[in-house]
């Protein structure tokens, strides 16, 4: 895609998932790329995946984005090296349960991880972007967010915030060469999927329930998601901004 080679991008949650896909789908494309994840063991397993396969100078960061500490901390590390001009917002983490049975505990976590963490992630890294004259930043959101899902009330509220946000900062810096698009991932074979549906059969229902509501009839994957991000990060999409598009197969194709 056009405008990759030789740029530098932050992946957050980029130790497994959609993350290490993206991770993946970047470095082929010649960018350097800082593997972000709570889980170092995780970023470094990428890190040494993306220099066997040539990857410029990936490096790994073992970052809690809802800690603003750790957050410049590892900005002003991997910004001393050179500008970065993406910023791809993965991470996320969610625990199923009807809202009447969550804990105000739990939605502060919640909130914490989904919400203020790319809200951390973001005012972080764009002054640098305004400066430089321009970037690009790509919000994982969810279908949860713009759709609603049972057992998610939270972390949907989260993430339906988190494409609010990003739509009004993209407001406010579309002239400053800044965009700032979502990205809805619907379900997806990934390990918060995994974590959500459980093991035995009660998660074997479930996800064969969600294959057939999908119109194409079947769960995504992560390499379908990281496709999406690389086109938004690329010079392809340089006129696209304060956008949100939805990967589910067809599932939500009515909101």
């Amino acid at each position: 895609m056009r405008g990759l080679d030789g740029q530098r991008a932050i992946v957050t949650g980029g130790g497994s998932g959609i993350g290490r896909e993206v991770c993946q789908r970047l470095a082929a494309e010649g960018v350097s790329v800082a593997i972000l994840d709570r889980n170092i063991d995780a970023a470094e397993s990428v890190e040494q995946e993306l220099r066997q396969s040539g990857g410029r100078r990936p490096t790994a960061w073992q970052v809690d984005i809802s800690d603003r500490a750790q957050v410049d901390a590892a900005a002003a590390g991997i910004v001393a090296d050179g500008p970065v001009q993406i910023l791809i917002n993965n991470a996320g983490w969610d625990e199923a349960k009807p809202f009447l049975e969550t804990s105000p505990a739990l939605w502060q976590q919640l909130i914490a991880i989904n919400y203020v963490g790319p809200m951390n992630m973001m005012q972080a890294l764009l002054p640098q972007m305004v400066d430089a004259g321009g970037g690009r930043v790509v919000n994982v959101a969810s279908d949860a967010g713009r759709v609603g899902s049972s057992g998610e009330a939270v972390y949907a509220g989260c993430k339906a915030g988190v494409i609010a946000m990003g739509k009004s900062v993209a407001r406010e810096l579309a002239r400053s060469g800044v965009s700032i698009n979502a990205v809805c991932p619907g379900p997806t074979d990934t390990p918060l999927l995994a974590d959500f549906a459980g093991e035995g059969e009660y998660g074997d229902r479930l996800r064969a329930g969600l294959t057939r509501a999908i119109p194409m009839r079947r769960l995504g994957e992560a390499a379908d998601v990281a496709g999406v991000i690389t086109f938004l990060a690329s010079d392809d999409a340089k006129f696209i901004t304060g956008q949100t598009i939805s990967v589910s197969g067809g599932l939500t194709m009515h909101g």
